[in-house]
Parts: structure tokens; C-alpha cells; sequence
């Protein structure tokens, strides 16, 4: 059989072998498999949601296949709208009042709009089909969406805490009744945009970054209402910068698990909550696979998870899957541990002793 001749990656596969592609997104090549003269011992299978079996798992961060339900497309538009008019608003009236903070809180939440139009963005285009270039299409763009998000909040959060610092060594006086107005009308559009990806934060880290962010400003915005409050109250303008900086401490807290996601995400790690050598055993477990090498599994985007092994099957074997292996293999992978997007590569004993990815420090 010689050595395993192909090109192995991330972004495509391209083994010399019987294959069959049956997954999301991908067109159908019009036939299940064909054989190649020379190479009986492999072969490839593409396996996805049309294997016969429900992606409806739990899970969390791309765990488990979940495409995003077109109703976040209506959601994001929602929440844009009302930031917009939050900001215009904001920004008319700090200029009427000649109120420096409420300007720059409406820059801030222009921000917040940015975030949103980034997070949507990629939404959509990650359920672009996939094209010869782009063999995934561009679902990495939410992934790359989320992180973007976690920078710019921890960026945001930091200016934050500087000027709170500034304010702790030389006090402002605050806009009173005014600023807190404003304040509580943000409390409820930042709450309301932060519930509208409440539910689809749970399982894609890109709506997750979208709600973090919102629901960041609503505290921050309750934070300003109370500051506000006593210092009505007490005439202590010290408060505000405190309630500032400890309110910024909780948001670093929260959003350093999206970074930290995120970055996994970016860097192909293998997701959260799946253990590697958990679906080692279980292909083992595979009717006639006595082996298995090149193991990898890594996101493709904040809901999909993908895998590529090759499985190693006794030379008594005829050297074709056995029937209904590779499906089996694919339907218990996405039941057991959400991966929706496996590639199987089978070989022989004597062809395992010669693959060149065999060796365990070999990508």
C-alpha cells in the first residue's frame, strides 16, 4: 500500500481515497463513493447532519452543531436601532446641557452599536456557503467576532477606570437629576438589548460576547444611577469613581472567560468540555479499528466542532470500512460529544507502520 498520500489540514483534505460527502453547507458530489485503482485500503467520509440524526444536544461554545435561528438576524437590527436613538439622543442632550460626561458615555455607547454591527456581521457571514477557497465558508468569522468583542470591552472597560481614577484624585461635580435620567433610560435599552441574546448566548460565544457587552452597560448605567443617588444624597463625589471602579473590576471578571474562549477558539483548541482522549476511546471502540493516529479536533466556528483521525483496521479486514462504520462513527461522535464535522481516513496495519503522520509530534 505504500504511504498515506495526502494532504492533510484544517481548511480542506484532500486523500487519495473513496469518499463521501454528506455534511452542512457542502453540495453532494452526486455519488456515496468510488474506488481508486491503488488505493483500496483508504477510505474518506465527510459526515454531517444528514447522517439521520438530531444536532438538539446541550452544550456550550460550539460544543454541539447549533445553527443560529434566523431570528437573531431580527434581534440584532432591534438592538441597533435602539442604541442608535439612545446615542443621538444622549449626544442632543449633553450638547444642550454642555454636560462633558454624557457626550462621552454617547461614544461610548457608539461603541456599543460597532459591536453589535461587528457581531451581526460575522453571523451572517458564517452562514455563508462554502466556496473553493473558502472550503469552510467563513465561519471562523464569529469566532474572530467574539474575540474582537472581548478586546474592545476589556479597552473600553480600562479607559473607563482610568478616568474613574483621575476622578478619585481630583472630583468632578456630577450633572445631578440629569445624568441619572439618561443613566436609567440606558438601564432599559442596554437591559433589552442584552436579553435579546440571552438564550442564543448559552451556546454561541459570539452572541455571547454580543450580550456580555450590552449587559455591561446596564450595570454600568445602574452603577451611575446610585453613584448619582447618594451623592444627592450625601454630596460625596468621591462615590461615583468608586462604584465606577468596582463595577469595572466585575466586568474585567465576566469578560476575561469570553477572551479566554475566544483565543481558544482563534487558536484551534480543542473545545471545552470535550476530552480528547474520551473520543480516542470510543473510536477504538469502532467494529474492526484496532488503532487510530493524527488525531485533531478544533472549532470552525462558536457553534461547530470539527475532527480528523485516522483509523487503523486489522490487515484481515477486507480493507473497506465495514458497513455502516463510518456513519456510525459519525452519528455516536456528534450524540457523545457534539462534533458534527468528522473525516475518517482508514488503513491497514501495514499501512499505519509507513504513514508519515503517524509519529505523535507530526501536525
Amino acid at each position: 500500500m505504500g504511504e498515506c498520500q495526502h494532504d492533510h489540514g484544517p481548511d480542506g483534505h484532500a486523500h487519495m481515497a473513496a469518499h463521501n460527502h454528506a455534511h452542512d453547507g457542502h453540495a453532494a458530489h452526486g455519488h456515496t463513493g468510488h474506488d481508486h485503482d491503488g488505493h483500496e485500503g483508504d477510505s474518506h467520509n465527510h459526515a454531517g447532519h444528514d447522517c439521520g440524526h438530531d444536532h438538539g444536544h446541550g452544550g456550550l461554545f460550539g460544543h454541539h452543531h447549533v445553527h443560529t435561528p434566523a431570528s437573531y438576524g431580527r434581534a440584532f437590527a432591534i438592538g441597533i436601532a435602539l442604541n442608535l436613538v439612545y446615542v443621538i439622543g444622549e449626544a442632543a442632550w449633553g450638547v444642550r446641557s454642555h454636560a462633558l460626561s454624557l457626550l462621552a458615555d454617547a461614544g461610548h455607547n457608539l461603541s456599543d452599536v460597532l459591536a453589535l454591527g461587528a457581531a451581526w456581521l460575522a453571523e451572517a457571514l458564517s452562514r455563508r456557503a462554502p466556496t473553493t477557497n473558502f472550503t469552510y465558508g467563513l465561519r471562523r468569522s464569529s469566532i474572530l467576532a467574539a474575540l474582537g468583542n472581548a478586546i474592545a470591552l476589556l479597552v473600553v472597560t480600562g479607559g473607563i477606570m482610568w478616568e474613574a481614577v483621575l476622578r478619585l484624585i481630583h472630583p468632578h461635580p456630577v450633572a445631578g437629576v440629569a445624568v441619572m435620567v439618561v443613566a436609567g433610560i440606558g438601564i432599559v435599552v442596554n437591559g433589552a438589548t442584552a436579553l435579546l441574546f440571552a438564550s442564543g448566548g448559552r451556546k454561541d460565544l459570539n452572541l455571547h460576547g454580543a450580550f456580555l457587552h450590552m449587559a455591561s452597560d446596564a450595570v454600568m448605567s445602574l452603577a451611575v444611577v446610585a453613584g448619582g443617588g447618594v451623592i444627592l444624597l450625601t454630596g460625596w463625589l468621591r462615590i461615583d469613581p468608586v462604584i465606577c471602579l468596582v463595577v469595572s473590576l466585575s466586568i474585567i471578571l465576566a469578560t476575561w472567560s469570553l477572551l479566554r474562549d475566544s483565543l481558544d477558539m482563534a487558536l484551534d483548541r480543542v473545545p471545552r468540555g470535550i476530552d480528547p482522549a474520551q473520543v480516542a476511546a470510543f473510536l477504538r471502540t469502532l467494529p474492526g479499528v484496532c488503532d487510530l493516529h493524527d488525531l485533531h479536533i478544533w472549532p470552525i466556528s462558536t457553534t461547530e466542532t470539527a475532527l480528523t483521525v485516522h483509523l487503523v483496521r486489522d490487515a484481515r479486514e477486507s480493507g473497506h470500512p465495514a458497513e455502516g462504520l463510518l456513519n456510525l462513527a459519525a452519528r455516536e461522535l456528534d450524540a457523545r460529544f457534539g462534533i458534527v464535522h468528522p473525516t475518517f481516513q482508514i488503513e491497514t496495519l501495514s499501512d499505519a507502520d509507513s504513514c508519515i503522520l503517524a509519529s505523535a509530534h507530526t501536525i
